[in-house]
């Protein structure tokens, strides 16, 4: 059986091993493929693995595919629709990055809090050295405790997010489409978007992109939010409009924003975040630690053996 994964240098750039999917068949694995080799790549292999790049009706017409492996948690680069009718299986890694996911959130906050990267440069440019106080700092320094976290969608990913704010001494006011209400306390709340937008001093996103989320975060809403409000997005870029986020920045109604993921990843260059106030952009890396990408891997290899065993699990397209 031939298995070929079609793009595994985010997965693993040579940190972590391949040997799991070597184990279950002819393994042929590709850095990154072009869009114009996939058909040539997946040749007569009946299992591949992708990410990011689109598996589409004609790719899946001019291959002999049986099973869809996607080593993330959206599977929307897939046609499901054009896998069912071929009786193509579609697996996905549902669970993997809870943990990391809601560290970054908290990184990127923390860091818009203290700033601390900076405070490190300045220190090795030499302005401690020449400071006539025993401390000095240079952005306004930002404390959690008794502040209030709106946390959009919570499902895993945002409980851990909310878990985590609740120890930080925050309350934690959290929108779901279906919400928990026994998971209610002193410190958590179930509220609608208005109350959410109202009256959170932190607003962090953990919701699916869907028609109805998409650009949820747009002029309309960020004018019913508390002046000064800090947003944190390691979901989807979409959820954000981002020449509106990047003008309420600019204005000062959004105090800063922490982003792992834009709208067009690789970012273009015309990202009208890249030149907007107080923002913080990284590459989105919150699935990445070596921890999670390894959880991704043995699920992934763990899909693929229930497959073969005939007893398929996290299948998306039944």
């Amino acid at each position: 059986m031939k298995i070929v994964v079609l793009e595994g240098y985010t997965l693993n750039p040579g940190d972590l091993t391949w040997e799991g999917l070597e184990k279950l068949g002819d393994l042929t694995v590709y850095d990154r493929t072009p869009e114009d080799k996939i058909v040539e790549r997946i040749g007569d292999a009946e299992i591949i693995f992708t990410n990011k790049l689109k598996i589409t009706r004609e790719i899946l017409e001019q291959t002999n595919v049986k099973y869809i492996g996607v080593l993330a948690t959206g599977y929307n680069i897939v046609d499901i629709v054009a896998a069912k009718e071929k009786d193509i299986l579609v697996s996905n890694i549902p669970t993997y990055g809870t943990a990391s996911v809601a560290q970054m959130v908290f990184a990127l906050l923390l860091e818009i809090c203290h700033h601390v990267g900076s405070h490190d440069a300045a220190v090795r440019r030499g302005q401690w050295i020449d400071s006539n106080d025993f401390c000095f700092w240079n952005y306004p320094l930002i404390e959690l405790a008794g502040k209030t976290m709106g946390i959009i969608g919570y499902g895993r990913i945002g409980q851990a997010a909310g878990l985590i704010a609740q120890a930080f001494g925050m309350k934690v006011l959290a929108y779901n489409q279906h919400p928990d209400k026994s998971m209610e306390s002193g410190t958590l709340k179930f509220v609608e978007l208005e109350e959410l937008f109202s009256e959170s001093d932190v607003i962090s996103l953990h919701c699916p992109l869907l028609d109805s989320t998409k650009g949820i975060i747009s002029k309309s809403s960020i004018a019913k939010m508390k002046d000064g409000v800090i947003i944190i997005n390691t979901s989807r870029g979409p959820l954000i409009v981002e020449a509106d986020l990047a003008e309420a920045l600019n204005n000062g109604k959004v105090y800063a924003a922490g982003v792992d993921v834009v709208s067009v990843e690789p970012i273009e260059a015309d990202n009208p975040l890249l030149k907007a106030k107080n923002i913080f952009i990284t590459p989105h890396i919150a699935w990445a630690p070596i921890e999670s990408r390894e959880r991704l891997m043995n699920i992934a290899v763990e899909n693929l053996r229930s497959y073969i065993d005939g007893n398929p699990e996290n299948i998306v397209n039944r």
